[in-house]
C-alpha cells in the first residue's frame, strides 16, 4: 500500500444520499479477488446505460472529474453489505480521499485497509466545499496535518491516530504483521521449546 502524505485534486460531487456499496460495485462484479480492473465499474448502473455507453451526464464520466482523486459524498455513504470490492473500485479508479458527513462503519475501516482516506466533516462543511467542485478548482487535502485547504480558507478534521499511522506509513494488514515478525519469530521459538509436541508432525 503506498504512503498517503498530501492529496490535490478537483474534487467530484455525488450529492446522493445512502449511497450503499452495491450502488458503487454492483454484486456482478464481485467474482474476482484481484484488487484491480474494478474502477470502470465503479458506480457502474449510473455510469452506464442499458447498452453499456457512459452516461454523458454522469460526474465522473465528465472532465475534469473523470480524473479525480478526490469524491465529496452525501451522508451514510458506504453503507448496505460489507463487500471489500467497494473501496478497491474507488482506488483502482483513482479516488483517494471521500469526504462526507457521515460513513457506514465497515465501509470506513475498509477504506483505510486500502489506502483510501475518508474524512468525516459537519455538513456545512460539505456544502462549501462542494463549491470547488462546481467550480472545478483543485483542493489540497494534508493528512499529517488532518487538514482541508481551498481558497484562503482550511479545515481540520478528526482521525484515528492508529488509522492515521496506517496510511502516513503504507501500512495494510498484512504489512502490520510483517512489522512485528521478529516478535512472532521469537514467539513461535520459545513455544517450540516449551510445547514441542504442536510443532510435531506425528
Amino acid at each position: 500500500m503506498k504512503n498517503f502524505t498530501t492529496l490535490k485534486s478537483i474534487p467530484a460531487y455525488l450529492s446522493l444520499q445512502n449511497i450503499d456499496t452495491d450502488m458503487i460495485i454492483p454484486k456482478q462484479f464481485l467474482k474476482t479477488i484481484k484488487r484491480t480492473g474494478l474502477g470502470k465499474s465503479l458506480f457502474y448502473e449510473m455510469r452506464y446505460d442499458d447498452k453499456g455507453e457512459k452516461i454523458k451526464d454522469f460526474i465522473l464520466n465528465k472532465e475534469p472529474f473523470n480524473n479525480t482523486k478526490i469524491l465529496i459524498a452525501g451522508k451514510n455513504f458506504g453503507c448496505g453489505s460489507s463487500r471489500e470490492h467497494a473501496p478497491w473500485a474507488l482506488s483502482d479508479f483513482g479516488i483517494k480521499c471521500v469526504i462526507s458527513s457521515s460513513f457506514a462503519d465497515i465501509f470506513y475501516n475498509n477504506c483505510f485497509k486500502n489506502g483510501i482516506l475518508p474524512i468525516k466533516t459537519s455538513e456545512e462543511n460539505v456544502t462549501e466545499i462542494s463549491e470547488y467542485s462546481i467550480r472545478q478548482e483543485e483542493i489540497n487535502i494534508d493528512l499529517a496535518k488532518q487538514e482541508i485547504s481551498f481558497g484562503n480558507k482550511s479545515i481540520k478534521f478528526d482521525l484515528d491516530e492508529f488509522k492515521k499511522k496506517c496510511l502516513l506509513e503504507g501500512l495494510d494488514d498484512i504489512a502490520l504483521s510483517m512489522d512485528k515478525i521478529k516478535q512472532i519469530d521469537e514467539f513461535e521459538k520459545k513455544l517450540s521449546l516449551n510445547k514441542p509436541w504442536i510443532f510435531s508432525n506425528e
